[in-house]
């Protein structure tokens, strides 16, 4: 009797990002506004896999992986250091869905950006499946480069994103002497 490989399951979380070349590793998400990305180098048979909360950079400058282009950032490094090259890479992208109707655009602001640097960074847009109105459950096997997504009707499996309130700034007039 032979037995089946067991798959080494991790979720990716907003803010967080893995990388594996091991074929038991299996990384998985669930996406409402939020976007993942998914990087695969088919010669060095490695993938990452990121997941953001907001497009652009922090603007207090402490490069939270839930931010965009920090995310990207950090994963991109992550796979040239573990031997991917540049040229090679592909990318998928996923999430980016309006969730809350009252939520603004956030999930198309972060697909935007997404695909923006994608297209910036000259890297091989494979597969795209953002936008909408329902959450994604994303499943990623990184060592083949292959990626699912299924699309969540039922709004109870979906997890509630975290979105970091904006402090206010005073108004009005101060006087300091």
């Amino acid at each position: 009797m032979m037995l089946k490989p067991t798959k080494n399951i991790s979720t990716i979380k907003q803010g967080e990002f893995r990388v594996s070349r091991a074929p038991e590793d299996v990384f998985v998400s669930v996406l409402g506004s939020c976007i993942a990305t998914c990087f695969y180098d088919p010669v060095a048979r490695l993938g990452g896999m990121n997941h953001f909360l907001l497009p652009g950079h922090d603007p207090g400058a402490s490069r939270e992986v839930k931010y965009g282009a920090h995310a990207m950032e950090q994963l991109v490094n992550a796979m040239l250091r573990a031997g991917a090259s540049r040229d090679r890479l592909e990318v998928g992208l996923y999430g980016g869905a309006k969730v809350i109707k009252s939520g603004g655009n956030i999930g198309a602001n972060n697909a935007l950006f997404a695909r923006d640097f994608v297209k910036q960074e000259g890297f091989r847009l494979i597969h795209i499946d953002v936008g909408g109105v329902y959450g994604r459950r994303l499943r990623f096997e990184p060592a083949l480069g292959r990626a699912s997504s299924d699309i969540l009707r039922d709004a109870t499996v979906l997890p509630q994103e975290t979105h970091t309130p904006q402090t206010p700034r005073p108004t009005g007039s101060i006087e300091l002497f």
